[in-house]
């Protein structure tokens, strides 16, 4: 047994059943180990799509998703995507190919620095130099990525590292070390507090359970980020919707008038909280993004075992406030939000894959989630084509029909994945709204520069021959009518539904 044979043994034992990834001559080894292994290895047609494909993968369910690529040129190709998953802490592993060791740092064919260029966009980023160093990196990153889910963690293998026969293996036993010394600190601003409100982030989805226990029990309200969407699920009065950017009238009162606000698993970024609050608990595993008078570097499951809460009576106070956006168009032919709306409204159980655009913003606003991992989209890096790629991941992960909404520009950009939904006859169904256009880039130039617009007009091909050239079936509408007739159908995946919809500014943050 090689170092490859043995790496594949292990992922087996950890229960990870799923891999994506292309093969290529540096990482062979490896893949000839998959070959004989029970692990189902998915072949997309781009390593950024396979890259994406594992996140999707993970946020959808939790579980470790796993991205497989050969050297430089492949490696390379998972940038955007591993910085994607970066940005939004999302837990995946990231295997590359490199050539043998005494290739470093020369200019050898498909050579290049990509551990360093990795170990930017990555929580962790490991280059073994002999087998045993191999097996010890990828025990810890499984480990971590199971304890301590931080974000994507980097293992680069060097072919000559992979063939190795003589290494040792062991197991791992270590812990996370906490530090929950502000524990009692912030257990006096709890006991003070008549006014406590949750703010609920992706770290929180775990506990979504003991979450709802306790706001029910003691009528606590919570508002989320976006990727906390659903922890307690938006149609329960408790739930204020987003915070921050773009909270409601009823969450941006809660915000500016609690006397406590605890963040749990929440990254605290601008974009979540608009200032910084001097009563803020901040909860995270993550000590790097800790902020405010009472940070918690632990989990949120220990945090919430440890503190005792009381009952509180002021949502009545808060719910005297408008708890639903102020959008126009809803119900207008031909505009973008009226189509996204009937679309989360025919799909409103279904996990909804949004890409990056201006269809982004009605998506997340319009869209109520019941339960967490319902919504997902790259929130911090909103790179275009995420989509299709992170909705192949997350139909295979979940087995769930999985619905992608995207517009004609960022569809584009990893198109060539619906051989991936084909191949595996995916219940993927991408609507494409397609306005010819990069709208929220004109929206920029327009309003803020004071352009006319300039290079974001889009000669789109015919999207539904295009479809059909992958083998799947494909559908046009070009008014609402139409598309709540096709709604009404029992709508499978594969399937590509181009919607042509009118260029719409999106509402901008108040």
């Amino acid at each position: 047994m090689n170092v490859a044979d043995n790496i594949v043994k292990i992922l087996e034992e950890e229960g990870i059943d799923t891999v994506f990834g292309i093969p290529g001559e540096q990482i062979m080894p490896l893949y000839k180990a998959l070959s004989n292994s029970s692990i189902n290895h998915v072949l997309t047609r781009h390593e950024q799509g396979a890259a994406h494909a594992a996140d999707g993968y993970t946020r959808s369910s939790g579980k470790i998703g796993v991205c497989i690529t050969t050297a430089s040129p492949g490696a390379l190709n998972t940038v955007m995507a591993v910085a994607t998953a970066y940005k939004d802490n999302v837990p995946m592993l990231v295997l590359t190919g490199d050539n043998d060791l005494k290739y470093r740092d020369t200019d050898h064919f498909q050579t290049t620095p990509q551990l360093e260029i990795l170990k930017h966009i990555t929580q962790a980023s490991y280059n073994p130099l002999n087998g045993t160093e191999a097996m010890y990196v990828l025990r810890a990153a499984i480990y971590e990525l199971k304890n301590i889910p931080k974000g994507p963690i980097h293992i680069n293998l060097s072919k000559d590292i992979l063939l190795q026969e003589e290494f040792d293996d062991f197991d791992l036993c270590y812990l996370c070390e906490d530090d929950l010394s502000n524990i009692s600190k912030a257990q006096e601003l709890i006991d003070s507090a008549e006014r406590p409100l949750f703010i609920l982030g992706a770290g929180a989805i775990s506990q979504a359970e003991s979450i709802n226990e306790t706001v029910h029990k003691y009528n606590i309200p919570t508002t989320t980020t976006f990727h906390g969407k659903g922890i307690v699920p938006e149609t329960d009065e408790l739930s204020l919707g987003l915070c921050g950017i773009r909270a409601k009238p009823q969450a941006r009162y809660a915000f500016e008038n609690a006397d406590c606000i605890i963040g749990l698993g929440i990254k605290a970024s601008e974009r979540t909280l608009p200032s910084m609050p001097d009563n803020f608990i901040h909860v995270n595993i993550n000590r790097d993004v800790l902020v405010g008078d009472y940070p918690i570097h632990g989990k949120v499951e220990d945090f919430m075992s440890e503190i005792e809460f009381h009952n509180v009576d002021w949502l009545g106070e808060i719910l005297e406030h408008d708890g639903e956006y102020d959008l126009e168009g809803l119900d207008d032919d031909a505009k973008p939000q009226s189509a996204i709306k009937r679309i989360l409204e025919k799909f409103s159980d279904n996990i909804i894959v949004s890409d990056a655009g201006s269809h982004t913003t009605w998506t997340t606003l319009l869209k109520k989630s019941l339960r967490p991992r319902q919504l997902l989209f790259s929130g911090a890096m909103a790179p275009m084509g995420y989509g299709l790629p992170a909705a192949i991941g997350a139909n295979i992960a979940t087995g769930e029909k999985v619905i992608v909404i995207n517009g004609d520009g960022d569809f584009q950009m990893n198109l060539q994945e619906l051989a991936t939904v084909k191949e595996n006859d995916l219940d993927v169904i991408v609507f494409i709204l397609n306005n010819s256009e990069f709208a929220i880039i004109r929206q920029w130039e327009e309003q803020f520069y004071d352009m006319e617009p300039y290079q974001v007009n889009l000669a789109n091909p015919n999207f539904i021959k295009l479809a059909s050239s992958y083998g799947i079936d494909a559908i046009r509408v070009d008014n609402l009518d139409d598309l709540e007739m096709i709604l009404e159908k029992d709508l499978t995946g594969p399937l590509v539904v181009e919607v042509i919809v009118e260029s719409e500014f999106i509402p901008l943050p108040e």
